[in-house]
C-alpha cells in the first residue's frame, strides 16, 4: 500500500502511577528524539521538568514534545494522571487526533480510568491502549482485555496476537469488518483505519515501557508506535484558517504562551488574530511561533494544519476559545467541588493578591477564584487538597506571596425537579418589559441550557435575542442555598416590550426576576458531589469498611474477595469521605488504598441539615429579587413574587389544560386498583407508529391516568396540566443485562421475553406510566414491525432493518419535546442519543433496583390487604 507522509496529534492519558511518563519517554527514545531514557522516579525525566512535579514524581501541567513514527510526524501532549488535575487533560482532548490510553498491568482499569474514558467518548477521540507493567505480577492479558470489554464497553482487541486471532475478533466489532472478512479471508491497514477513526475498535498492546531486553529494545513499545504510524490518518483541515486555543502558561521570563492547534489554512508570523474576550472584541499579533519539545523550542515561521504551537503576543485568547473559521469549545464537564478561603500574610494587599490569582486562573482551568466584596474575602474554587498544595507553591515561587487556606468546603448546587413558569415585570416610570420563561429539569451533568420558543409577533427577534444573552451572561443561583443552579433548560416562551419606553436594560431586570420568579414556585432540589471510589484492604478489615461506607451514606457492590486482600468499589458524598483516606492508612497499617474519582452531582444525603445551617433567605437577596415591579397613576410599585400572576400583562398560554366542565372527574384510586385508560392518553403514540409502520387494525388498551396535580400558592392548579411520564425499555437489553433473565433466556429466549412482559405489567400497573417495550426484529426477512397490546403495556416489534434503538431514539425525538420520558437500556450510544432529545437514562442496573422496589411496595399493599 502506498504511504505518504502525514501529521498528526496524539495525547497520553492514564490513571496515575500507570507509567503514563514512562511511555512517553519510551516512545520519545526509540524514535531518537532523545539519546537517554530518563525515569520518573530518577527526576530525569524529559518531559517532567517543572520543579513540583520532580517532587512529586507525578504529572502536574500538560507537556509537548516531537517525534517521528515511521511516517508519521506526532505532537506528543503527555497530560497529567492525578485526578486533582483532570481538568488539565480534559482541555487538551479537544485538540487531539488521537489518545493512547495507559492501563496498569497490575491494576487493571481503575475508577479515574472509567472518568477518562468518558472524555474520551464524549470528544469522540480514537484510542489506543496500551498495558502497562506486564512484567510484574498481576492479572493475565486475557483478564485485562476482558474486563476492558466489560467495564469501558465493547471493541478492545488485542493487536500483538497472530493476525487470524486479531481479525476474527475485529470482525465482531464492526460490520464493515464482517464483511470484508467473508469476502477476503482477512484484513488489512486500509480496512482498519476507518474502524479505528469511528472508534469502532480500539487497538490493545500489552508489555512494560520500562523493561528493555538484551539488546537495548522496548519490543512493545515498537509495537505500539508501529501500530500508531498504520492505523491513523491525518485529520481533515479547514479551508479558510482556523486554530483552536487549549492551554495559557508562562515561560521562564514571564512571557505569556497561548497553545493553540491550527485546524485549517496557515498560521504565519506576526499574522493578526481577533476574538472576543468579556464581549469585547479584541485584535492581536502574533508576535513568535514556538514549537516546543520538552523545555526547548524552536522558532517557526508558518504553522499548518495539525501542528501545535505556542503563540507569544495574545494576551486576550482564552482556552476554548476559537480563532478564525474554528468554533469556541463546548463547556467542560468537570469542574471544582471544593473552596477555600484564601488567608493573606498580615499587611498584604487584598486587590493585589486577586489580581496575582486572576493571573493564574487562566493558566488553570481547574481554578476558580472568588471575590466576596461583602466580606472582602478571596475564596478559591478546586478540585482536590494535592492542587492546593500546588497553588501555595506557585503563589510563593512566583510571586512571592506566602499564603495559608482557611478550612475547605463542600461547593454545593441546586436543581429543580419539575416544570414550572416564570414571570419577570419591569415597569418603573418611563421603562417597560415583561419576561416569561420555562424552566425544566435536565438530566444530570446537562449544566445550564437555554433557548427561545417565541413567535416573532408576541416578540421580537431583537428583544428575543437580548433576553437570551441575558439568561447566558449571568451565574443563577437557587433558592435553597443561594448555590449556582445546574441542570436547567431555561426557555423563552412570551415576553412584551413598550415601542417608546422599553430600553436594552429594562429586559434584565425582567429576565432575572422571571427566572427567579420560577424558582421560587418550582419544588427545588439541592445536590452535593459524589465520589466513585475504589477500596482495597486487608480481608480482615473487610468488615470496618463496609461499616464506614454505609456510615459515610455510600453504597458500593458485592466485595470482590482474594486470599489476603479485599475490593470495594461504589459511591460515596464528597463531604463524608473527602477525609477518609488518612482513616484508611490508619486502620489498616499502610496496607489499604484508596482511590477517588469525582462523578458528578447527585441529591444531597443531609439537604436539610445543609439548607439550615446556611440560613438562606431568598427573599432578602437583594442581588437576586424574585419580584416584579408594575407602574400605576405614574410611579412604580412592588409586587411579591407570589402574586406577580395576577398583574402580569401577557399570558403565555404554557400548561393550561381544558376547563373543569370539560374535565371528566377523577377518583384518587389506590394503586392496587384494577388498569383503567382510554384510548385518547395514547393517541399520540398511535400517531408515531402509524407514521412509521402505517395503520394498524389492533385496538390497544391505554395506560393509567396521570398522577393528580399539585397547587402552588398563587394560581388554581386545575388551569396546569401535568402530563404522563413515558418509558421505553429496551427489552433484548435487560433480557441480558439481568442475570435471572439472562440464565433464562439461553434456554428459551421466549420464556425470557414473556417473563420481562410480566415482571413490566406488575411495574406500570403501580407507577402509572405509559410503558413501551421494544424488542429488536430487525434481522427477521421481511417483518413490517408490530406493535401488540400485552395487558396494560404496549410492545414493540421493530420492522425489517430497524434496531431497537433507531425506534427509541425516533419516539423520544417525537414525545420529548412535551413530556416526561425516561429510556431503560445500558447501551452507551443509546444513553448520548436520548439525552439528547431531552430524554432521561435508566441504566440497566438501577431499573433493575427499581423494579425490585416496586414488587417489594406490591407485596407490602397486597399482605395490607390481606
Amino acid at each position: 500500500m502506498e504511504t505518504t507522509h502525514k501529521q498528526i496529534v496524539l495525547g497520553i492519558l492514564a490513571h496515575v502511577d500507570s507509567g503514563k511518563t514512562t511511555l512517553s519517554e519510551a516512545m520519545l527514545y526509540r524514535s531518537g528524539a532523545i539519546r537517554k531514557l530518563g525515569r520518573v522516579d530518577h527526576k530525569d525525566a524529559f518531559l517532567d521538568t517543572d520543579t513540583l512535579e520532580k517532587a512529586r514524581g507525578i504529572t502536574i501541567f500538560s507537556k509537548q514534545a516531537l517525534l517521528t513514527a515511521g511516517n508519521t510526524d506526532i505532537t506528543l501532549l503527555d497530560t497529567p494522571g492525578h485526578v486533582d488535575f483532570s481538568t488539565e487533560t480534559e482541555r487538551t482532548l479537544q485538540v487531539l487526533d488521537y489518545a493512547v490510553l495507559v492501563v496498569s498491568g497490575t491494576d487493571g482499569v481503575q475508577s479515574h480510568t472509567e472518568t477518562l474514558w468518558r472524555l474520551l467518548r464524549r470528544y469522540h477521540v480514537p484510542t489506543f491502549v496500551f498495558v502497562n507493567k506486564m512484567d510484574l505480577p498481576g492479572k493475565s492479558r486475557e483478564e485485562l482485555l476482558a474486563q476492558l470489554n466489560h467495564r469501558l464497553g465493547e471493541g478492545f482487541v488485542a493487536f500483538d496476537v497472530p493476525q487470524a486471532d486479531r481479525d476474527e475478533a475485529l470482525a465482531l466489532c464492526d460490520e464493515n469488518l464482517m464483511d470484508r472478512m467473508l469476502d477476503a479471508g482477512q484484513l488489512t491497514d486500509a480496512d482498519l483505519i476507518p474502524a479505528v477513526a469511528r472508534r469502532h475498535v480500539f487497538p490493545c498492546w500489552f508489555g512494560s515501557a520500562l523493561r528493555r531486553t538484551e539488546d537495548d529494545a522496548l519490543e512493545s513499545v515498537d509495537a505500539l508506535m508501529d501500530g500508531i504510524d498504520r492505523y491513523t490518518r491525518p485529520a481533515p483541515a479547514l479551508d479558510a484558517f482556523g486554530a483552536k486555543v487549549f492551554k495559557v502558561s508562562q515561560d521562564e521570563q514571564g512571557t505569556r504562551l497561548t497553545w493553540l492547534r491550527v485546524t485549517g489554512g496557515e498560521l504565519k508570523v506576526k499574522a493578526q488574530l481577533s476574538g472576543e474576550a468579556d464581549g469585547e472584541p479584541w485584535e492581536e499579533k502574533a508576535n513568535q511561533l514556538r514549537l516546543y519539545s520538552g523545555v526547548k523550542y524552536t522558532l517557526a515561521e508558518a504553522i499548518g494544519p495539525g501542528q501545535v504551537c505556542a503563540v507569544t503576543g495574545l494576551t486576550k485568547a482564552r482556552p476554548g476559545e476559537g480563532l478564525g473559521a474554528e468554533r469556541d469549545s463546548d463547556v467542560p464537564v468537570l469542574e471544582p467541588v471544593l473552596s477555600y478561603q484564601v488567608l493573606l500574610p498580615e499587611g498584604a494587599d487584598v486587590h493585589a493578591a486577586l489580581g496575582k490569582l486572576h493571573r493564574l486562573e487562566e493558566e488553570e482551568p481547574q481554578l476558580h477564584v472568588v471575590w466576596n466584596e461583602t466580606l472582602g474575602e478571596i475564596h478559591v474554587q478546586l478540585m482536590g487538597e494535592v492542587q492546593l498544595e500546588v497553588l501555595r507553591s506557585l503563589l510563593a515561587e512566583r510571586f512571592g506571596l506566602n499564603v495559608e487556606f482557611g478550612p475547605g468546603g463542600i461547593l454545593y448546587k441546586e436543581t429543580i425537579t419539575e416544570p414550572m413558569e416564570g414571570v419577570g415585570h419591569y415597569e418603573p416610570l418611563r421603562h417597560y418589559a415583561e419576561v416569561h420563561v420555562k424552566l425544566e429539569p435536565l438530566p444530570r451533568g446537562s449544566g445550564m441550557q437555554f433557548a427561545a420558543d417565541c413567535r416573532e409577533e408576541v416578540l421580537d427577534k431583537n428583544w428575543q435575542r437580548l433576553v437570551l444573552t441575558h439568561l447566558e451572561e449571568k451565574q443563577h443561583l437557587g433558592v435553597l442555598t443561594g448555590a449556582p443552579l445546574t441542570d436547567v433548560k431555561i426557555t423563552l416562551i412570551a415576553g412584551r416590550a413598550h415601542l417608546k419606553h422599553t430600553e436594552g436594560g429594562d429586559f434584565r431586570q425582567a429576565t432575572y426576576r422571571a427566572v427567579r420568579q420560577g424558582l421560587m414556585l418550582a419544588k427545588s432540589q439541592l445536590l452535593e458531589p459524589w465520589y466513585a471510589f475504589r477500596l482495597e484492604v486487608p480481608v480482615e478489615n473487610l468488615g470496618r469498611a463496609m461499616t464506614d461506607i454505609q456510615r459515610m451514606e455510600g453504597s458500593f457492590d458485592p466485595p470482590e474477595s482474594g486470599e489476603e486482600a479485599a475490593v470495594l468499589t461504589g459511591f460515596a458524598p464528597v463531604a463524608t469521605m473527602r477525609s477518609y483516606p488518612m482513616e484508611v492508612v490508619g486502620y489498616t497499617r499502610g496496607r489499604g488504598h484508596l482511590t477517588l474519582t469525582l462523578d458528578g452531582y447527585r441529591p444531597c444525603h443531609n439537604a436539610a441539615e445543609i439548607i439550615e445551617a446556611v440560613g438562606y433567605e431568598p427573599e432578602h437577596d437583594l442581588d437576586n429579587p424574585a419580584d416584579s415591579v408594575f407602574c400605576a397613576h405614574g410611579a412604580g410599585f412592588v409586587v411579591p413574587w407570589d402574586q406577580v400572576r395576577s398583574h402580569m400583562h401577557v399570558d403565555s398560554g404554557w400548561g393550561k389544560s381544558k376547563s373543569p366542565e370539560q374535565e371528566t372527574q377523577s377518583v384518587p384510586q389506590r394503586r392496587t386498583a384494577a388498569y383503567r385508560a382510554t384510548l385518547e392518553e395514547d393517541a399520540e403514540l398511535l400517531k408515531i407508529f402509524e407514521r412509521t409502520y402505517g395503520p394498524i387494525k389492533r385496538d390497544p388498551l391505554a395506560a393509567f391516568r396521570p398522577v393528580q396535580k399539585r397547587e402552588r400558592p398563587d394560581f388554581d392548579a386545575q388551569q396546569w396540566e401535568i402530563l404522563p411520564e413515558y418509558l421505553l425499555v429496551d427489552g433484548y437489553n435487560i433480557i441480558f443485562a439481568w442475570d435471572e433473565l439472562n440464565a433464562l433466556a439461553k434456554d428459551s429466549l421466549e420464556a425470557a421475553r414473556h417473563k420481562l412482559m410480566d415482571i413490566l405489567c406488575n411495574y406500570q400497573g403501580y407507577q402509572k406510566c405509559n410503558l413501551i417495550l421494544v424488542f429488536d426484529a430487525y434481522r427477521v426477512p421481511g417483518s413490517p414491525g408490530s406493535i401488540e397490546q400485552y395487558h396494560n403495556i404496549h410492545v414493540v416489534y421493530t420492522k425489517e432493518a430497524e434496531t431497537a434503538d433507531m425506534f427509541i431514539e425516533h419516539v423520544t425525538h417525537e414525545i420529548g419535546k412535551g413530556r416526561r420520558v425516561r429510556v431503560a437500556t445500558s447501551d452507551g450510544m443509546e444513553q448520548i442519543i436520548i439525552l439528547g432529545h431531552g430524554a432521561l437514562r435508566v441504566s440497566a442496573r438501577m431499573f433493575h433496583e427499581e423494579v425490585q422496589n416496586v414488587e417489594k411496595q406490591i407485596r407490602k399493599l397486597v399482605q395490607g390487604e390481606a
